[in-house]
């Protein structure tokens, strides 16, 4: 099974991603963003794009690494990765689909003041980060067209991580 973390830059994917880890037996984190670096150390390098996702081969390879370390390992992939266009949570999912996996899709949401606030005192990717920030539109947007409807929603404007990772795991274990 894999337990996706979505939602946008700031909204607590990473750090809820490692809490629910120990709260699911038999569980491991995979960071899609790592794929996504792999493409970007070719050289020399790929077409131009401002976000790896929108080179097809991260989207297919995001599928069978899951895949193949499900295969190896089973349990559960706790997957953090924002995913805000529909066409590409579409070919993702379809594709995990194809191969059997189930997919629990979960969107830490909170509100445009809470995410601002974080995005402004995040002390890894450095206060204000102009990349994270602008996401927070295509985010709303996502959410009001399709993804709130695609997932189930956590809303974290007032939860704590550990909070939030807790209602995940409860939620997976049914």
């Amino acid at each position: 099974m894999i337990v996706w973390l979505n939602g946008t830059h700031g909204a607590g994917k990473t750090t809820t991603s490692a809490l629910v880890q120990p709260l699911l037996p038999d569980s491991r984190v995979f960071d899609a963003e790592k794929v996504g670096e792999a493409l970007m150390d070719i050289t020399p390098g790929l077409p131009w794009t401002d976000n790896f996702q929108h080179w097809p081969p991260w989207r297919q390879l995001v599928v069978e690494t899951a895949r193949r370390v499900l295969e190896y390992t089973g349990g559960t992939l706790v997957m953090p990765m924002t995913v805000l266009v529909e066409p590409y949570w579409r070919e993702i999912s379809t594709g995990l689909a194809h191969h059997g996996i189930p997919v629990r899709h979960f969107v830490l949401h909170a509100d445009q003041d809470t995410l601002r606030g974080r995005i402004a005192d995040d002390t890894v990717l450095g206060p204000n980060s102009p990349f994270r920030l602008k996401y927070l539109e295509p985010y709303a947007e996502a959410a009001r067209t399709w993804l709130h409807a695609e997932a189930e929603v956590v809303d974290t404007t007032h939860l704590t991580p550990a909070q939030a990772a807790l209602q995940i795991a409860e939620a997976v274990k049914g």
